[in-house]
């Protein structure tokens, strides 16, 4: 039997069709490059430019000239290094807080809320629906002198009866970890949710201590959203500035503090784009030390 030869036409589509596919992918890609170079691109060469420029010698404030003065860099690192460490302080400590209390609640919610998981999962993202700085406001009123959270701890005597809990470290810790820890819980609930229950029931069978399985098997397997978790608080929190301006003082004031009163209230923007690039630069020098640490697999 004289064996069937292969159309000649059979082996040219698979190229055309790859083709077709290709241009596919970059006609879908071109809309959010167009957003990404004019909303992100375009400003980040803008701060680029402002962050070098000195004032023109007009008199005129706001007026400056660009001269390439990197020692704006220097000069920024020298004044509010203090800043940059109070920042980044605030949003580990705030980090730290937000996985302690997001994991159980992650855990109850995946595991052990039944019909009441959506419910839950509801009250999670619930503080969403309200503004941000009135979230941070009703903080003030939490944790006022007054108010019978302090007068609670006072009378316990956890904290000394002349502390003031407002306008303190605290309480702008305490507020960073309640505005940001739906961006912990619902990373960690994502990953734990898809877990499989029979590796959770080995892991049981295997070393019988139910704390054993959480940190030999169910941390573990939920790394993916410790680490999508973790980078999801500690970024925005490190340049936030709304909760140190509101439960704070003028010995708790963070970088973000810094840049908002340099560009809306001094008219240095020089100032505040280096104060930004920095800020920008060490992040993401931290975050690419995290994730090599955690392994980058884990962001799969």
């Amino acid at each position: 039997m004289a064996a069937i030869a292969p159309r000649a036409d059979a082996t040219e589509e698979l190229p055309r069709a790859t083709g077709r596919q290709l241009r596919t992918v970059l006609i879908l890609l071109v809309p959010g490059l167009l957003w990404l170079g004019i909303f992100f691109v375009v400003p980040l060469f803008t701060l680029a430019g402002t962050s070098t420029q000195t004032p023109s010698g007009s008199g005129i404030p706001g007026e400056f000239v660009q001269t390439f003065h990197l020692a704006n860099y220097w000069d920024v690192i020298s004044e509010y290094k203090g800043h940059f460490g109070r920042s980044f302080l605030y949003s580990i400590l705030a980090t730290a807080l937000c996985l302690a209390i997001g994991y159980p609640l992650a855990y109850l919610i995946a595991f052990r809320a039944g019909r009441a998981r959506n419910l839950l999962l509801v009250l999670v993202v619930a503080p969403f629906f309200t503004s941000f700085v009135l979230r941070t406001l009703a903080w003030r009123q939490i944790l006022s002198d007054d108010g019978w959270v302090v007068s609670s701890l006072k009378w316990v005597h956890v904290i000394p009866q002349d502390m003031a809990v407002t306008a303190s470290p605290l309480a702008v810790v305490a507020g960073i970890t309640y505005n940001f820890l739906p961006f912990m819980v619902l990373p960690l609930y994502s990953s734990l949710e898809r877990i499989d229950p029979r590796l959770i029931e080995a892991g049981g069978d295997l070393y019988g201590n139910g704390f054993a399985v959480l940190r030999k098997v169910t941390f573990p397997l939920s790394m993916p959203g410790v680490v999508a978790g973790t980078l999801l608080t500690f970024i925005p929190a490190s340049g936030d500035y709304v909760n140190a301006a509101l439960l704070g003082n003028n010995r708790t004031t963070m970088v973000g503090n810094v840049v908002e009163s340099r560009f809306f209230r001094v008219v240095d923007y020089p100032t505040a784009a280096a104060l930004s690039f920095i800020l920008m630069a060490i992040i993401l020098v931290l975050v690419v030390l995290y994730v090599r640490r955690a392994g980058t697999e884990e962001l799969v």
